[in-house]
């Protein structure tokens, strides 16, 4: 693989729609937010946040939409309320994305 070519990354997946879909492995009660690698083939996010009332999910939707620069309303939960394990639907192109993980080194 060159140099500047991108790895291949199983948790996210462009939709014919436009959109793409991550797969997450989210730990609640963390110290900060932050990515943090691969966990069982899923994108690992620690979250500062408790797993109380929706709380966790919605703080992980808010920071998404901040790393990526868009709105919230354009990541949504897919799958995984009330789990470790979510799908996240993100209403912007695979490059953006894309380019976020290359700055978090994912």
């Amino acid at each position: 693989m060159a140099a500047d070519a991108t790895p291949p990354r199983p948790f996210m997946r462009g939709q014919p729609d436009g959109s793409v879909l991550l797969d997450l492995s989210v730990s609640p009660n963390a110290r900060r937010t932050e990515a943090q690698g691969l966990h069982d083939g899923r994108l690992r996010v620690r979250l500062a946040a408790p797993p109380v009332d929706g709380k966790a999910n919605e703080a992980l939707l808010k920071w998404l939409a901040g790393e990526l620069q868009v709105g919230r309303q354009q990541v949504t939960l897919v799958r995984g309320e009330g789990a470790r394990i979510k799908q996240i639907r993100l209403a912007v192109g695979t490059s953006t994305v894309e380019d976020w993980l290359q700055r978090l080194g994912c």
